[in-house]
């Protein structure tokens, strides 16, 4: 019987491919294709898998081994690749053949390959993640003596946000979705009116008007503000009329697909309405009231979540996304990472960390380093009461002699030099492994991004060590 977890039997095609390429792995592969043959890896993707639809399991063709599925996703993610390109690859390089298990078959194509990924959600990704941990654990990778974390943001795929382009966007979206509405109600009840050539008119204007200086440019923005405000508002006012009308019937299909479809239009019509009017507020308090600090600002119609995160970075004063947490142990292996819904003080980071570090570990790390911006009094003694030998956390703006020379010890400047790999591996994720920027949607797409980035990157740093 086919075992829908895993690939068929190595056929002589396949063996070919693995004797042609011995000499041509990575060392680090080797090992690491080790690691990917556990079988409670396997089976959670597969679990993961069969809850796509109901009967995934009994009905329908057989679908992609949940172990090319797994080994090609963390190969997109270990090359940073989109879902065409490891497609290419894949097919055209035998070594890629091989590690993904893929061999002499059908390479999945790229949709199919986007809608399995789609399927392991956050928690699944967090439980790879974990049993990933725990083989580190079991090979010796990890010990748990020591630990370093950080804080990062990681932006969300959108564009810079001001108010003009965010009216723009809302207009625009509302004006697709009526096309898609009278495209299959026909003219039936409100006619469609498109004023999009009138919002980039004034979008465009704004642009230009920006550049002048002093009180003649603010007057002229405000001006072209009331009218791009204007706009807006009879684009708003005529999708509540569509949204109505189809939720009364006027606008209506006699195929019950396209009565599908017009219902499922209604939603997204009153959802983007609902975020277009919060951005119409947002630029009356700017504008016209000078107010840049509204509460629950939204910076994208697209994704609403994301926050606006100032880190002090010369470069980037302002980010767009979320804020993550990367908590690491030796051979630079992350055994947690969270990405966190509203951005918090990295103060209040530092215990529950340690916390989760012995429920995962079942042990108290010797020695605890992270920057300036987890320290408080409060927390150094709190560690130290949990057992914590060694707390590597510096204050800057002491003023207590005892203090300065407390963090001139050579354990706590040991500490420090060993902390500053933690932004080297930060950096090192977002160029390698692209957690610069998500580009999986919404909050589950921004979990997603950030947990495979860091399963590829532990599973680099394991086949390395044990190679090594």
């Amino acid at each position: 019987m086919i075992d829908p977890r895993r690939s068929a039997q190595y056929s002589f095609g396949d063996g070919l491919i693995a004797e042609a390429t011995s000499e041509l792995w990575e060392d680090w592969m080797r090992h690491a294709d080790k690691v990917l043959e556990d079988e409670q890896l396997i089976e959670t993707v597969y679990e993961a898998l069969l809850k796509r639809r109901p009967k995934s399991k009994t009905r329908g063709r057989r679908g992609t081994p949940a172990e090319i599925v797994l080994r090609m996703l963390l190969l997109k993610h270990l090359r940073n690749w989109s879902f065409e390109v490891v497609e290419r690859e894949v097919r055209a390089n035998l070594v890629y053949r091989e590690f993904t298990r893929v061999g002499a078959g059908k390479v999945p194509d790229a949709k199919s390959l986007g809608r399995q990924a789609q399927a392991l959600g956050p928690e699944v990704i967090e439980q790879i993640h974990r049993r990933m941990v725990a083989l580190a654990v079991e090979n010796g990778v990890v010990e748990g003596r020591r630990m370093r974390m950080d804080t990062t943001v990681v932006e969300t795929n959108i564009h810079y946000p001001t108010d003009s382009s965010l009216l723009g966007d809302g207009t625009r979206v509302l004006t697709r979705l009526m096309k898609k509405v009278t495209k299959i109600s026909g003219d039936a009840g409100t006619k469609l009116r498109d004023r999009m050539r009138s919002v980039q008119r004034r979008v465009c204007e704004i642009g230009r008007a920006a550049r002048i200086k002093g009180e003649r440019g603010k007057e002229k923005l405000q001006g072209i503000y009331r009218k791009l405000l204007a706009i807006t508002g009879r684009v708003a006012a005529q999708a509540k009329r569509f949204a109505t009308e189809i939720g009364e019937g006027v606008k209506r299909s006699a195929d019950l697909n396209k009565q599908a479809s017009l219902d499922g239009l209604k939603q997204e019509i009153e959802t983007m309405m609902a975020r277009t009017r919060q951005v119409v507020q947002q630029a009356k308090a700017r504008v016209f009231g000078g107010d840049t600090h509204v509460e629950g600002k939204l910076v994208s119609v697209f994704e609403p979540s994301s926050e606006v995160i100032r880190k002090g970075k010369a470069s980037k004063p302002t980010e767009f996304g979320k804020m993550i947490k990367v908590q690491e142990a030796e051979n630079q292996i992350v055994i947690s990472f969270e990405v966190y819904d509203k951005k918090p003080s990295d103060n209040d980071l530092l215990i529950p960390a340690i916390d989760e570090r012995r429920r995962l570990l079942d042990r108290t790390p010797h020695l605890v380093a992270a920057d300036a911006g987890f320290f408080s009094m409060k927390n150094e003694e709190a560690a130290l009461e949990l057992g914590v030998k060694c707390v590597s956390v510096p204050n800057r703006s002491t003023r207590s002699s005892a203090r300065r020379e407390h963090q001139k010890q050579r354990w706590f400047k040991r500490g420090q030099k060993w902390r500053t790999g933690c932004e080297g591996r930060i950096s090192l994720l977002k160029r390698r492994h692209g957690l610069r920027r998500s580009l999986y949607r919404q909050e589950a797409g921004m979990k997603r991004w950030v947990g495979l980035g860091i399963i590829a990157d532990n599973l680099i740093n394991i086949g390395r060590a044990l190679a090594g």
